[in-house]
């Protein structure tokens, strides 16, 4: 498994924030893009993992399409990326920024609302362009 201190894996997250379309990250609002070694017994449970498997990343919060006109004074929604469950998954340093990059995308698109199948075709049409 590569290693990776927290400095680097937080440059590697800064750096994917720049190589995702602009537009998708200006409209982000009031959300923390944070890491954590690994999910907690919360986010797990939130995040219905079985006992096996592995959370690389984790949205919370109201997706805007959930959004009401009593939205307001709320604190910020969360997206959080997994540092040791992200390095299982790759063996090289460019793999390791590839799977930054599809993770943050992956949960920034669930703060639009998007589905798994609309996520999945905005990744390929991305990576065509």
């Amino acid at each position: 498994m590569l290693e990776l201190n927290d400095t680097e894996f937080d440059r590697l997250i800064s750096q994917a924030m720049d190589e995702l379309p602009q537009e998708y990250i200006k409209g982000l609002q009031n959300v923390a893009i944070v890491y954590a070694d690994e999910p907690d017994e919360h986010q797990a449970a939130k995040a219905q993992l079985r006992h096996g498997s592995i959370l690389l990343g984790l949205y919370e919060g109201i997706p805007l399409t959930q959004r009401g006109n009593g939205y307001t004074f709320v604190l910020p929604d969360k997206i959080t990326l997994f540092k040791y469950p992200i390095l299982m998954t790759v063996r090289t340093p460019a793999e390791l920024f590839e799977q930054i990059k599809r993770t943050l995308w992956h949960e920034i698109a669930h703060y639009y609302g998007l589905n798994h199948d609309h996520i999945h075709g905005l990744e390929n049409n991305h990576a065509e362009s």
